[in-house]
């Protein structure tokens, strides 16, 4: 007579088994006619420009981890809700302090611009050429070495 696990270890052996039948069976029968148009990179219904290895800007997984985040946050308010009644006032203080603190993290990342997919180029400060001059009268020459 099997044990639990020896069910369980014939039932997994068995998933696998049924597995790599259809899959052999799907690799036998299927039909080999390769053509360029078949075997060629697919890029969401348009055609491929340029190779697969090119680099991305970072906006993308910036704008994509900021995503990440406040959505695995937004999971915890779930679970939240449903015993909120029976919790009282210290579970609302305690979502309300981790409201803020989405919040504000949400702010910060607005105000940084990580949120604005066109960034504004940065404004370099520029030195008006009199006080440049001057600035290089006040530095003393740098010897160069001997050779």
């Amino acid at each position: 007579m099997l044990t639990d696990f020896g069910k369980i270890l014939i039932f997994m052996i068995l998933g696998a088994v049924f597995v790599a039948l259809g899959m052999l069976a799907s690799w036998v029968l299927r039909p080999r006619r390769p053509y360029p148009t078949k075997v060629a990179t697919y890029e969401c219904g348009e055609e491929p420009v340029g190779q697969a290895w090119v680099r991305f800007n970072v906006r993308f997984y910036v704008i994509a981890l900021v995503f990440l985040i406040f959505e695995v946050e937004v999971v915890f308010l779930f679970p939240w809700a449903l015993v909120y009644r029976e919790m009282g006032l210290l579970a609302f203080l305690e979502m309300a302090v981790f409201l803020l603190i989405l919040i504000v993290g949400l702010v910060y990342v607005w105000v940084k611009g990580d949120l604005d997919w066109d960034k504004p180029r940065p404004v370099i400060p520029r030195i008006p050429p009199s006080q440049a001059e001057e600035m290089r009268q006040e530095q003393p020459a740098v010897p160069s070495p001997a050779p």
